[in-house]
């Protein structure tokens, strides 16, 4: 896997990805604190409302900044969007009322809407075999899950020399040597064919995205993976701290446990991927959510909830969490041409940022008003219906090479080369606006 790192671009842009990631996990600390000095006991309702503002600027802003990707340099929109990061992240010590750290929080989330999407899109570009994009897609998996250990350990080692708003400048450093990494290569930046107007374009990625059958099967997955996540990431601090009365250290094992899952798999996943195809693989993951939500529910029926039994539930969970997330990205290369790429990664990036919007309130409050039995029972039932969506719309025999004909395009098109009909690997563009067999 980690042979990919000798490609010069890429090892620099996978180190722009995991010290920006550092930083955003400064972050995430420091805003914890910052809101409990602002807010009080009242702190839990800021954090809240933080977290909606980040949903809601991903799901819409990523369509906007996927239908500007490919009229700009993309170099240069990395660059530029990792400075506004840097620069909102600089503002927040200096916070001294709670909306200003909602807006300024709307503007670094809103930028990381931006590149995101931009900056997944360009690693196909630069790694173009399917083989090495794959390993790419498990090294990343990699670095958000060790970010999600190593960040909250550099905060509590910096929090014991010095004040949380210092975190904040370990943020800005992150980022700040995200964009020097990214700056110090070149990117490819495909450019559109023709001119589009801007509704066209913010709409094209979706479009794309929804017309593709593996796509409408990864939107259904989508929310099988936010509905059991959600139950892990909003729902264990009340599992481990009020049900069975645990320490803080308790917490961090529990959610170590769920990264460990995520990371075995992703260690795993090149070499399955190489052997089976990507939907039987997701699937199994999907259903491997499923059975855990659904076995841990039972096991608390009959004989209580421990703390080994929620560690290893939670260590299944993220094997089938990253056993979903990691092939996506393969799915979205595979559905559009190089520079349709950063508006379909934006729609994915949207879209399954509204299934967290919807998972992660439905899972608090399901905690909240019914306890642990109920939330878990829903969001099973949330993720089977996911799945089965995803059966549906995405059906075993999806072909990647579809024989079709051409009545839309004159017989002298380049695309044609002489023959109304003939067969390639189908993606949607204007030559192709809909999936069949007729265009």
């Amino acid at each position: 896997m980690f042979d990919i790192l000798s490609d010069r671009t890429y090892r620099h842009l996978f180190l722009a990805q995991v010290v920006a990631l550092l930083g955003t996990g400064l972050a995430t600390v420091a805003l914890g604190l910052l809101a409990y000095d602002l807010a009080g006991e009242s702190a839990a309702m800021v954090l809240g409302t933080i977290f909606t503002i980040k949903m809601v600027a991903y799901v819409s802003i990523a369509p906007i900044a996927g239908a500007l990707a490919d009229r700009v340099n993309r170099r240069a929109l990395l660059v530029t969007l990792d400075l506004i990061r840097g620069a909102a992240a600089l503002c927040l010590p200096f916070v001294s009322e709670i909306w200003q750290v909602y807006v300024l929080i709307f503007l670094l989330q809103s930028a990381s809407a931006a590149f995101t999407p931009t900056f997944q899109a360009t690693i196909p570009d630069v790694l173009p075999e399917e083989a090495r994009y794959t390993r790419a897609l498990s090294l990343s998996r990699l670095a958000y899950d060790l970010e999600n250990i190593i960040s909250p350990t550099l905060a509590a080692l910096l929090l014991a020399v010095m004040s949380y708003n210092s975190l904040f400048l370990g943020t800005v450093a992150g980022f700040a040597a995200s964009a020097l990494l990214v700056v110090s290569v070149l990117l490819p930046s495909p450019q559109a064919s023709q001119p589009r107007g801007f509704y066209d374009r913010t709409t094209r990625g979706i479009r794309i995205y929804l017309a593709t059958p593996r796509l409408r099967g990864l939107l259904g997955l989508n929310l099988a993976v936010s509905s059991a996540g959600a139950m892990v990431l909003v729902n264990s601090v009340v599992l481990v701290r009020g049900e069975l009365g645990l320490s803080a250290s308790a917490l961090a094992w529990t959610m170590f446990a769920f990264g460990t899952g995520s990371m075995i798999a992703a260690l795993l996943l090149p070499r399955i991927l190489d052997r089976v195809a990507d939907r039987p693989v997701m699937l199994v993951g999907a259903w491997t959510m499923v059975a855990a939500l659904l076995g841990v529910a039972t096991l608390i029926l009959t004989i209580g909830l421990s703390w080994p039994l929620l560690l290893v539930v939670w260590l299944i969970i993220g094997l089938g969490y990253s056993t979903v997330q990691t092939p996506s990205g393969r799915l979205l290369r595979r559905s559009a041409h190089a520079e349709d790429r950063p508006a379909v990664f934006a729609a994915q990036f949207a879209l399954s940022h509204a299934c967290w919007l919807v998972s992660y309130p439905l899972s608090g409050w399901l905690m909240t008003a019914f306890g642990t039995l109920p939330a878990l029972m829903v969001l099973a039932a949330l993720s089977i219906v996911g799945i089965l969506a995803a059966l549906r719309l995405w059906p075993s025999h999806h072909p990647e090479i579809v024989e079709h004909s051409h009545d839309n395009l004159p017989i002298d098109h380049p695309h044609l080369q002489g023959h109304r009909q003939h067969s390639h690997a189908l993606v949607i563009d204007d030559a192709h606006p809909r999936w069949g067999s007729q265009f």
